[in-house]
């Protein structure tokens, strides 16, 4: 018996020297990609944990997630002039992103958490979320299911309040392998067990509206539509994944290069991939860069 509660004595140290390691305490770790209401609640107050919320300025006055702190998808993305042709929602060079996220208190020891407010749809917190991984904190970065709507259906409280916001520290590390470029897309046809993921709308997919001034797709694609990834009511379900993936042909053992108009959409379908633990990687160019740089043929 005491053999067995020395084990256990040393299991316990073994597992809290895991959960500080590199300065990040236990109460901060443990979450998941994606965590429900009842995960956070309790640690919204926790200084370890910062909750971002995503969506307009308006809704973020209106009422958010006491502690969090309001961000946009543009905040996180280059400036771009149509009229010279640039490409929207590009990534910023990573050491511009790092300033952004410390302004928001983010830092490495951080646990993040990223939700959507009720104006707000799914794809532009996995965009959030996906820019976080590619800085290299994927693995301390969540998504709260079903968003704001879900905080608020379960009965917890909201305010108006901005929160005083310590500068955080991030430390310069390689970008996360997680971008892919047009060159690797047009490379696909002979890499075994890549899929390549249209997220658009089937209208834009199967040619029937255009974007870009071109219809169809990129050759060899198959489409899981950005709208299937979540219900209506923002929130993912695991096994509906496991369906829609294994619909369009996506299984076990694939890489997925997902692409949509610009980069936000398909960023719904990155995370999908994550939650289903499919290796996945945005072409942060899209369609747009696709259709507009000439970079190939198209396909209905």
């Amino acid at each position: 018996m005491q053999t067995k509660r020395r084990r256990a004595g040393r299991a316990g140290m073994a597992l809290a020297v895991a959960l500080t390691i590199g300065g990040m305490p236990a109460a901060a770790r443990g979450a998941s990609l994606l965590v429900e209401t009842d995960w956070l609640a309790p640690k919204v107050a926790d200084r370890h944990v910062v909750v971002l919320h995503v969506g307009s300025r308006a809704s973020y006055d209106t009422g958010h997630i006491p502690g969090a702190r309001h961000i946009t998808e543009e905040s996180v993305a280059r400036p771009h002039d149509m009229a010279r042709g640039d490409l929207m929602l590009e990534l910023p060079e990573p050491a511009a992103l790092r300033g952004t996220f410390e302004a928001l208190g983010i830092s490495d020891d951080s646990t993040v958490v990223v939700y959507a407010a009720g104006d707000t749809p799914l794809q532009s917190a996995t965009r959030i979320v996906f820019t976080l991984d590619y800085l290299g904190l994927g693995s301390q970065t969540s998504l709260l299911n079903g968003g704001l709507a879900a905080w608020e259906k379960a009965g917890l409280p909201t305010t108006a309040a901005v929160p005083p916001v310590p500068k955080g520290h991030l430390r310069a590390r390689p970008v996360g392998p997680v971008v892919a470029d047009a060159a690797f897309v047009q490379s696909l046809s002979g890499r075994a067990r890549h899929v390549l993921v249209d997220a658009r709308a089937p209208v834009f997919y199967n040619g029937t509206e255009p974007t870009f001034g071109k219809r169809g797709h990129i050759p060899g694609a198959v489409n899981i539509p950005f709208s299937s990834i979540g219900d209506a009511r923002g929130r993912i379900s695991l096994p509906d994944l496991k369906r829609t993936f294994e619909a369009a042909g996506v299984h076990a053992g694939d890489t997925v290069v997902a692409y949509c108009h610009v980069g936000q959409q398909a960023t719904a379908v990155v995370l999908a991939a994550r939650l289903l633990e499919i290796p996945v990687m945005l072409y942060d160019g899209a369609f747009q860069d696709w259709a507009t740089h000439n970079r190939g043929a198209v396909e209905p």
